[in-house]
C-alpha cells in the first residue's frame, strides 16, 4: 500500500515516453529508460541523474558523456559492466548519427566547411587523431576513416596506408584532417612533408589529395588555402 501511495503522481520515464513521446523527455529520463532498473536505494532515474553529473565542464549533459570512461560509470553503485557498456554505446551512436547528419550539408570542396565539421570533435582532444576522408567524383563523403589516435603522430602515417584505404573505399578524391592537441594548428615540417608525399602519390594514382586541414583550438589551417602544396 505504501508503494502505491509513493507512485501516485510519479509517472515513470517509460510511461511518459508512451504518453508524450521521446522529444518531451529530459535527458535523465531518456537515460533511465536505457538503464532500465535501479537499486534498492535509487531508481533508474536517480542513477541516470548521477551519470549525467559525470559530464566534464565545459560539456554538460549527454554530450559530456563522450569523455566519461567505463571505470567512471562503473563507479556509480547500480551501474555494472553491462549498463556502462550500453551507455558508452549510446553516446557513440549519437556521435555517429550527428556526424552523418552534419556531413550531408558539408561541401567537401570548401575547407572552412570541412574544418567546421571536425572542429568540435577535435579541438578539445588531448591526443592527436588523423582522419582520411574518401570522396566520390562529386566530392561527396563515401567513408571517414580514423587512421590513428594517440601516440602515433601524423609524420608516421605512410602514404601506402592512406591509399590502401582510399582504394578500398573506391575513392575518387581524398582529404586529410588531423588535430594538434596543443591548440596551435601550425603544420610542422613533417606535416608538410607527408602532405607533399601523399599529394604526389595521389596525382600518380589518379586519386588527388584535395586538401590537408589541421585543427587547433577553434582555429584551423588549410594547406589548399595557404597554397602550401609543393609544385610538381
Amino acid at each position: 500500500m505504501r508503494e502505491n501511495k509513493k507512485n501516485i503522481g510519479q509517472e515513470q520515464p517509460y510511461e511518459r515516453f508512451l504518453r508524450f513521446g521521446p522529444e518531451n523527455l529530459t535527458e535523465a529520463e531518456l537515460l533511465a529508460i536505457i538503464i532500465r532498473t535501479g537499486t534498492k536505494e535509487r531508481s533508474a532515474l536517480q542513477l541516470a541523474e548521477q551519470v549525467l553529473q559525470l559530464a566534464r565542464y565545459p560539456k554538460e549533459g549527454l554530450i559530456g558523456l563522450y569523455d566519461v570512461t567505463l571505470e567512471e560509470l562503473k563507479g556509480i553503485k547500480g551501474i555494472g559492466v553491462v549498463k556502462a557498456i550500453k551507455l558508452k554505446c549510446i553516446t557513440e551512436l549519437s556521435k555517429r548519427i550527428s556526424a552523418a547528419s552534419a556531413s550531408e550539408g558539408v561541401c567537401f570542396r570548401k575547407s572552412a566547411q570541412v574544418a567546421a565539421y571536425f572542429m568540435e570533435r577535435l579541438r578539445h582532444r588531448d591526443t592527436e587523431c588523423v582522419f582520411l576522408l574518401s570522396l566520390d567524383a562529386k566530392c561527396r563523403l563515401i567513408r571517414e576513416k580514423k587512421l590513428s589516435e594517440g601516440s602515433v603522430r601524423m609524420s608516421l602515417i605512410s602514404p601506402r596506408e592512406i591509399f590502401l584505404e582510399a582504394f578500398d573505399a573506391r575513392a575518387v578524391n581524398i582529404l586529410l584532417v588531423h588535430n594538434h592537441p596543443s591548440g596551435d594548428p601550425t603544420p610542422s615540417v613533417n606535416d608538410k612533408r607527408i602532405t607533399d608525399d601523399v599529394r604526389e602519390m595521389g596525382d600518380k594514382m589518379g586519386i588527388p589529395l584535395l586538401d590537408h586541414i589541421v585543427i587547433g583550438d577553434n582555429v584551423y589551417v588549410s594547406f589548399k588555402e595557404k597554397s602550401w602544396f609543393r609544385k610538381n
